[in-house]
């Protein structure tokens, strides 16, 4: 019987995937990135969660596309149960931290600017459910720029230095040499000690 040989993996196969980034807050540079993901997310969070429980304390109609004023945004009931929610959301990323708040802050705010555009193109239409207007476009862009830039703090750049998680992580090889070069430089500081120390 012919013995079949294996197809072998192409290097694209054999290449090592990038490994997930875990926050260590016990660790200075990551408590402070945590510490940044969870204000942005904290701040913003309770805003619209403010936000939704006045619009429907107002008893505003669910679809009215006039709605009402609240804290100089118009709202109704769908807007005011949206608000909530992704204010919900936002406070359960605060309290996770970590790489999930970076995370949940990018994706709401591109959400945000994606509804910015959409809500401006039907303020002049018979169909705007979330009786939006000009100031409620405008919120929209700022708080999905504020989401993008604290989620994206010390996680986009390309000239992030190399103590930072997200470097380590794009760069596993070099963060590993690195390490090793510390080690060795310590325990040659610690053996010069010891021996100064002997000599004396």
């Amino acid at each position: 019987m012919a013995a079949h040989a294996l197809p072998r993996k192409s290097p694209s196969h054999q290449r090592r995937s990038r490994p997930r980034t875990v926050l260590d807050e016990h660790l200075p540079v990551d408590h402070r990135l945590s510490r940044v993901y969870r204000i942005g997310a904290g701040v913003m969070g309770a805003f619209l969660l403010v936000f939704g429980i006045l619009g429907l304390i107002d008893k505003i109609g669910f679809f009215n596309t006039e709605g009402a004023t609240v804290v100089g945004l118009n709202t109704n009931g769908a807007l005011s149960v949206v608000s909530i929610c992704v204010g919900a959301l936002l406070l359960f990323g605060m309290v996770r931290g970590g790489n999930f708040a970076s995370t949940l802050n990018m994706v709401l705010g591109v959400l945000f600017i994606a509804s910015g555009f959409i809500n401006l193109a039907l303020l002049d239409t018979d169909f705007n459910p979330f009786a939006f207007k000009i100031q409620n476009v405008l919120f929209s862009f700022v708080v999905g720029l504020l989401l993008m830039f604290f989620g994206m703090y010390g996680r986009v750049s390309s000239t992030l230095p190399h103590d930072n998680p997200y470097w380590k992580a794009r760069h596993p090889r070099e963060a590993e040499a690195e390490e090793r070069a510390a080690r060795a430089r310590g325990s040659a500081v610690s053996t010069g000690v010891h021996e100064s120390g002997g000599g004396a």
